[in-house]
């Protein structure tokens, strides 16, 4: 009797996927590492390069007198890092003249006030600062701005609405407390200020969603409280433009000695 022929199936022709998922999730890790990158230091860099090197089966850095010399993984890498730098030193760059500008502006349109005392224009890390004396602004123990004083607060507003960064508006009081049924205490006389100045930064252009009003009563004096000169000052409106941050430049792998 013949022996029956072994059957056999049908050939396999999805064997190809095995090798087509292998090469995806190769290429999705690579990316991952990518992104990573964005965010690199010299600690993660050379991590990553002795990987990248053991997987692909380069040789690391050779060693010639004395001085490592970068791979072609490795100066590719570095001028990543360089570039990415390069163009966060220029937004730096770019923003601090920003931020320069308008610190200029400020002075010289309220150079009179400035002159007089009223007012004073800073610049710092968090941006520029135009103090405003409350007594410019409000009758003692008032928050409502005063008629004489929203046209100069609409000449500020209308330097401010040619920026787009953030403001803040602190108000600020002294130490000698206010009681009244309208305030119980100089937090609210300092809050109400703040949000007096920012309704009529409103009415004159500046969109509400940069705006904040903040009061911080007496807790934060620029002089002493024991002089009648000292509790004028302190007693103020601060409006700061904020600076946007940019992101910290990142150190670049270089040969080791």
């Amino acid at each position: 009797m013949a022996r029956r022929a072994k059957r056999q199936g049908p050939d396999n022709h999805d064997r190809w996927l095995v090798s087509y998922a292998d090469f995806i999730t190769l290429l999705f890790a690579f990316f991952v590492v990518m992104y990573a990158l964005s965010s690199v230091n010299e600690g993660k860099y050379k991590v990553f390069n002795v990987s990248m090197s053991q997987a692909f089966g380069t040789q690391g850095a050779a060693a010639e007198g004395g001085t490592m010399k970068l791979t072609e993984q490795e100066m590719y890498f570095k001028s990543l890092v360089d570039r990415r730098n390069a163009r966060l030193a220029e937004k730096q760059r770019k923003l601090n003249e920003r931020m320069q500008k308008l610190n200029e502006t400020l002075t010289t349109k309220m150079a009179g006030f400035v002159k007089n005392g009223q007012m004073t224009v800073s610049r710092s890390n968090r941006g520029v600062t135009l103090d405003i004396n409350a007594s410019m602004l409000f009758m003692p123990g008032e928050a409502a701005v005063q008629a004489e004083a929203v046209a100069t607060l609409a000449d500020v507003a209308k330097i401010l609405s040619e920026e787009d960064m953030s403001i803040e508006v602190e108000g600020h009081t002294d130490n000698i407390p206010i009681s009244n049924a309208q305030f119980p205490s100089n937090w609210e006389l300092s809050s109400a200020r703040a949000s007096s100045v920012v309704r009529l930064f409103i009415e004159q252009g500046i969109v509400a969603t940069r705006l904040k009003a903040t009061g911080l009563a007496d807790n934060v004096p620029v002089q002493e409280n024991s002089t009648i000169e000292g509790r004028a000052r302190n007693r103020r409106v601060a409006v700061t433009v904020l600076a946007p941050e940019v992101e910290a430049a990142t150190a670049s792998p270089s040969p080791q000695e």
